[in-house]
């Protein structure tokens, strides 16, 4: 429990450090850009619903043939980096690279999960961050909304990561199916912004090219190599380079080979220069109702009071969740609550988590005071090895006072239930909870 106390604390001040950044990519105005720059402003309409997808049917100018063409470097990419984390020692991922049969591995894992891993901190909590910004720029820079290139970061990490290649090595993750899409938003967005600044002044960081390229590169790997390479050569030479699997089963003395192949590709483009209108252009959706004000990262303390068939006294607890505010009528997250309890025959300490997915729907959404009612579903954990696991449903009330736009008070209390064991436990709590971008608009 004290190592991962160490490892929340890192990400609480991770999170920290970062807001201002956060915040200031949302606010500061853009800086002047270079003419091949074309903002684009939509009509209005194209915000109705908010909530609409545009990503698999671009109607507003959105490069979805970019955006297909990167994904499937995207692939090859992701190859070489399973390649890399199956070479580094486990101790240090958390995967099983012990080899094997692959399929059979990624069937059992698959079958197994999700549940909530082990991993490093700083592999779970700033690479998965990272990953997540580099997919949703694939999707912002070919021209989608906020909305959009966060659906697409959620499939990727989704689909192409955690029940694709790391599935291979590991069960999925419940926090990285969360985490990846909504800090890659948040990162994305940041990065996007940033690089356009870093452009603006010639590819210059504190008047340095040569840190200009590798912020560029790090802000964007993805976009930069390809960039790169254009502009040594001074063609339209990468188009797009992708990987793609083929497999094929081989009997040998009654026993079934699994070959899994891997196949590169990279078409090469014409000879003649690149064009301009090839180069990344600014997507200025300046009245997108949706942007990264809702997402909202809370923490609060609370009281446990546990079923008596544990045999563990109550206590106090530690809780942190991650979600999206909507509207001012319904939010979703995942929270995570660990503690310390006492256990009652042998005084001994266990530890004590619990983590779950929810909704919440708020009642009187015009006033700064909403009460709220919350379910949803998880699993409480006793001891860090998962021995000791129990998927619970959960129900309860609560409230929440808006503060301020970006600012609120959050107390509730919540029951668990358990089918399989037949107990119920109950959580009160109390915290905080920060919104991120502008916060929440006025007409919500």
């Amino acid at each position: 429990m004290i190592k991962m106390k160490k490892q929340i604390g890192a990400v609480l001040a991770f999170v920290l450090s970062a807001l201002p950044f956060i915040s200031a990519a949302q606010t500061n105005s853009a800086p002047a850009l270079p003419a091949y720059y074309r903002p684009v402003r939509l009509d209005p309409a194209a915000y109705t619903p908010a909530y609409g997808v545009s990503l698999f049917f671009p109607e507003n100018g959105e490069a979805g043939d970019r955006a297909w063409s990167q994904t499937k470097s995207m692939l090859f990419y992701s190859v070489g980096a399973m390649g890399v984390l199956m070479m580094l020692p486990q101790e240090s991922t958390g995967w099983d690279n012990s080899g094997g049969d692959l399929l059979k591995k990624w069937h059992e894992n698959v079958k197994s999960g999700p549940e909530w891993d082990r991993n490093k901190w700083g592999y779970n909590y700033i690479g998965h961050a990272w990953v997540g910004g580099v997919y949703y720029q694939i999707a912002r820079k070919s021209g989608y909304r906020q909305w959009d290139s966060f659906l697409y970061s959620t499939m990727m990490s989704t689909f192409l990561w955690e029940y694709g290649i790391e599935s291979f090595a590991e069960v999925p993750s419940i926090q990285d199916l969360v985490y990846t899409p909504i800090a890659g938003w948040l990162y994305g967005e940041w990065a996007y912004q940033t690089e356009f600044k870093i452009r603006s002044n010639g590819n210059r960081v504190l008047g340095s090219k040569m840190l200009g390229g590798v912020s560029l590169l790090l802000l964007d790997p993805v976009d930069t190599v390809g960039k790169t390479v254009n502009w040594i050569t001074r063609r339209d030479l990468i188009k797009a380079g992708y990987g793609y699997f083929t497999y094929m089963p081989m009997e040998t003395d009654g026993q079934t080979d699994h070959q899994v192949y891997l196949h590169v590709r990279i078409p090469i483009g014409p000879a003649g220069p690149a064009e301009k209108d090839e180069l990344t252009r600014e997507f200025n959706y300046v009245e997108d109702p949706v942007d990264t004000g809702i997402i909202g990262f809370g923490a609060a303390v609370g009281h446990t009071a546990m079923d008596r068939d544990w045999n563990v006294e109550d206590g106090l607890y530690t809780k942190l969740h991650l979600g999206l505010y909507f509207t001012p009528r319904l939010s979703t997250r995942v929270t995570y609550a660990f503690g310390d309890l006492e256990n009652k025959a042998t005084n001994e300490t266990e530890e004590y988590e619990n983590y779950s997915c929810d909704t919440q729907v708020y009642l009187l959404t015009r006033s700064r005071l909403r009460p709220y009612l919350t379910g949803g579903f998880g699993r409480q954990v006793r001891y860090e090895d998962n021995d000791m696991k129990t998927f619970q449903w959960n129900g309860g009330v609560g409230a929440h006072w808006q503060l301020h736009r970006k600012v609120a008070l959050n107390a509730d209390w919540i029951g668990f239930y358990s089918p399989s064991k037949n107990t119920f436990d109950q959580q009160f709590n109390a915290g905080l909870v920060y919104r991120f971008g502008e916060g929440e608009r006025p007409d919500g």
